[in-house]
């Protein structure tokens, strides 16, 4: 193969620009997260919150199944997001399409042991989710005791690309 995993083939389309794909993660409500274990790749749509201090995306979800069993230190995964557009019709069938914006994000995928940062993570879910709630005014937020059952897991991005078709 011999190139990037972000190559985009058709330059045309490729964004780089920081601030487009951050937007397009802040904006979106979900993505599908992949990993693979023992050659079978496995995918699962999971809401998440990119930090862009850390420049890393926070996950949350169960201390049990696939997802959480697939994790060690350092795992490798990718996050795609995406938004469809309209569809594009045409004269004939192979030029119908889609317009649409994406972004493929490749990291290292962990499970985040540390209490504050887990905290940190969760809580942008939730400002992210839920920004006009606070916490400890209009919901309880998140405990150490919380933490015995959720399982945050962090992305640390080591590279993404933008992808967009307008027409």
């Amino acid at each position: 193969m011999g190139e990037s995993l972000t190559t985009i083939r058709r330059h045309d389309r490729e964004i780089t620009d920081k601030n487009w794909i951050i937007a397009l993660l802040d904006r979106a409500g979900y993505g599908v997260l992949a990993t693979c274990k023992d050659g079978q790749p496995f995918t699962v749509a999971r809401n998440f919150a990119y930090d862009p201090e850390k420049h890393a995306i926070y996950f949350h979800g169960a201390r049990k199944g696939r997802t959480f069993e697939d994790i060690g230190e350092g795992t490798l995964a990718n996050l795609n997001v995406s938004e469809m557009g309209e569809w594009i019709l045409a004269e004939r069938a192979m030029n119908f399409g889609v317009m649409y914006k994406g972004v493929v994000v490749f990291g290292r995928l962990s499970i985040v042991e540390d209490n504050a940062e887990a905290k940190h993570g969760l809580q942008l879910l939730m400002d992210k989710h839920f920004p006009e709630l606070r916490p400890d005014v209009d919901y309880e937020a998140t405990t150490d005791t919380d933490l015995k059952v959720t399982a945050v897991l962090k992305l640390d991005i080591d590279s993404w690309s933008g992808k967009e078709k307008k027409s």
